[in-house]
């Protein structure tokens, strides 16, 4: 079944500019030797209009095979700069850019690629303020981020502006692609209306992802964005696919419309955008802190005390595999197994709790003050700040 998106009001053959050079038809003829796209289907992608919101895992696939494929005006949107740890997964970058706005190096590389094409840069953080205005001059929107505030504004942004959202997400080894927001679909608070609780699921950078994970996902969401723009093939609305990575099976999940959903059902109350980190139970999106208040100690003062030969307790709550990374000497109690395992710690010794960033370290230090301990520490920043400050010895990750 064809895709009932209209990409735009008129046909592309119709549109001003609609043509393509000696030299484009050279460079889609793979394309346009297929009858499902042919010369009417690569001028449909020739002005299309895509935004993609994050260029890192899965928008590193989805930039680099939309501009191989002609789209013509393409949007990026992203705030962050390439990092050492990018390089696994986000293979629009090279160790050159380290360092460089992801913005200016995914520009960069995707004008090489397919200079015939536009690049529209937004080098900045899409917020309830910016959102409407940033979406509304693209025809379809692809998200590549991985938070839930920034998933529920640009459902909810979307919906209001009646636009296609292409969803993907991954963790580990497991992904998720569908195509929200579509008049006749259900949207993302179809699937999921409540986020979850703060800290229940870890982002990438806590849990992991495996390299490819994203390339694949992405690649996905860059083929259902295709298909959606040449009207082509049986889209992913109302269809979440699954894929495990490690089984290398993929499952189908049928969705439906919620008739009472806020944001797209038929009594709608939301009629505009709200605070996302407020409504996702977070003071912000790159808050790593909980919202109870704990006691900390920064890798200095631990240090000096540690130099001064104080009794102190060093607890590690982080998981088996990441102690092997690099470690401080602690004692190893994973933070899964805390609850059960609690009765083993010393309350009247002084307990400094660390974990990789001070996030799991913190739950920890808050679990055993209800639990009834009072000399705690939090390790603030963990094992990452006592690399910086401290000791770059210690591998960070």
């Amino acid at each position: 079944m064809a895709s009932k998106i209209e990409v735009s009001t008129n046909t592309a053959a119709n549109q001003p500019g609609a043509t393509l050079s000696n030299e484009e038809i050279l460079r889609y003829s793979r394309h346009l030797i297929m009858p499902e796209v042919g010369m009417e289907g690569q001028l449909k992608l020739k002005q299309a209009k895509v935004l993609c919101i994050g260029t890192g895992g899965l928008g590193a696939p989805l930039g680099l095979y939309l501009a191989a494929a002609g789209v013509g005006r393409l949007g990026l949107i992203d705030f962050d700069v390439v990092d050492f740890t990018n390089l696994q997964r986000q293979v629009l970058f090279g160790s050159g850019d380290i360092g460089r706005p992801k913005i200016e190096a995914a520009a960069s590389r995707l004008r090489d690629l397919n200079p015939d094409i536009r690049i529209d840069t937004f080098e900045t953080r899409l917020t309830s303020e910016n959102a409407l205005d940033t979406l509304k001059d693209y025809d379809l929107i692809v998200d590549g981020t991985d938070n839930f505030p920034t998933r529920y504004l640009v459902n909810d942004a979307c919906v209001l502006l009646g636009k296609p959202y292409v969803y993907g997400s991954i963790f580990r080894f497991e992904g998720q692609i569908t195509v929200f927001a579509d008049q006749t679909g259900p949207c993302y608070r179809c699937l999921y209306p409540e986020p979850p609780p703060p800290g229940l699921v870890p982002s990438c950078a806590e849990g992991g992802v495996l390299g490819v994970l994203p390339g694949i996902v992405g690649t996905i969401q860059a083929m259902e964005t295709l298909k959606l723009i040449i009207g082509k093939g049986q889209p992913l609305i109302g269809r979440l696919l699954l894929f495990d990575a490690l089984a290398m099976k993929f499952r189908e999940l049928k969705l439906r419309k919620n008739p009472e959903c806020p944001a797209c059902g038929q009594h709608r109350t939301i009629t505009h955008l709200i605070d996302y980190a407020e409504f996702c139970g977070i003071r912000g999106e790159e808050s790593e802190a909980p919202a109870t208040t704990v006691p900390e100690i920064t890798p200095k003062e631990l240090k000096a005390r540690l130099d001064r030969g104080d009794d102190l307790y060093i607890l590690d709550v982080r998981e088996p595999h990441e102690y092997q990374i690099c470690n401080l000497g602690g004692h190893l109690l994973p933070l899964g197994e805390l609850a059960l395992r609690a009765a083993e710690l010393d309350s009247s010794k002084e307990i400094v709790a660390h974990c990789r960033s001070g996030k799991r370290s913190a739950e920890a230090v808050e679990f055993l003050r209800k639990a009834g301990f009072r000399k705690l520490w939090n390790l603030k920043g963990g094992i990452l700040a006592w690399s910086d400050e401290v000791d770059p010895s210690v591998p960070k990750y």
